[in-house]
């Protein structure tokens, strides 16, 4: 079960920089920019500037890839870390791997579950995120798990998903996903024992209201 929404290359212009430090940090997102590095394939680390807002778009879904304009170069780089203020969880840092097209890359890729289980049941999503090898230009944004209709004692293990075409499940095939459990006995138990006080507790208040005027006669 599967998104078959794939998303390629999101473009973007990249300026190259050569000051660095946290001076120079804090002067680019000043300014509304986002300071990056890229890695990768043996070649020297890059150090550019990206459009913050243009950035923070694209950053609301996993695993992106950018076209960077470097300098009028083109060059494709994946997400691989975000670095946010924990506070204002404004985004302070990007690292950039270099990858090309038809490159095979291994990505964590979120499960996203659909649907209700059977009545009387509960539904336990165990893993949140799958690891695949996909291709770098077409990485699923996600993998979707329908548990619509599913009777208590239903596992689906990693191996039970339906890839997109061309991906790979790394994960260990026998990594548990989503279970499926009867609503616990204990839980309705409880439930009972709590009516069942309720109950008697209005019992006794009753009891207690039909003895007062015999009291008062007797007082009397």
């Amino acid at each position: 079960m599967a998104d078959d929404n794939k998303h390629g290359a999101n473009q973007l212009s990249a300026e190259p920089r050569d000051v660095f430090g946290k001076g120079a940090a804090r002067k680019i997102r000043a300014a509304g920019k986002i300071p990056a590095v890229i890695y990768g394939h043996g070649s020297d680390p890059q150090h550019v500037t990206l459009p913050g807002h243009e950035v923070a778009l694209i950053l609301r879904k996993a695993n992106q890839v950018l076209d960077l304009d470097i300098s009028g170069k083109s060059q494709l780089a994946l997400v691989k870390d975000v670095q946010k203020d924990p506070v204002r969880q404004i985004i302070e840092h990007l690292d950039l791997i270099v990858v090309r097209k038809g490159e095979k890359v291994t990505v964590d890729v979120p499960v996203h579950v659909e649907g209700e289980a059977a009545a009387g049941t509960t539904a336990a999503q165990d893993a949140n995120t799958i690891s695949l090898e996909a291709e770098a230009t077409h990485i699923p944004e996600r993998i979707i798990v329908s548990i619509e209709g599913l009777e208590a004692g239903t596992q689906i293990l990693a191996k039970d998903l339906s890839l997109p075409e061309g991906s790979i499940l790394i994960s260990d095939p026998d990594t548990l996903v989503i279970n499926v459990t009867a609503q616990a006995e204990q839980d309705l138990g409880e439930t009972e024992t709590a009516e069942e006080s309720a109950a008697e507790g209005e019992a006794a208040e009753g009891g207690a209201e039909a003895e007062a005027p015999a009291d008062a006669d007797a007082a009397e």
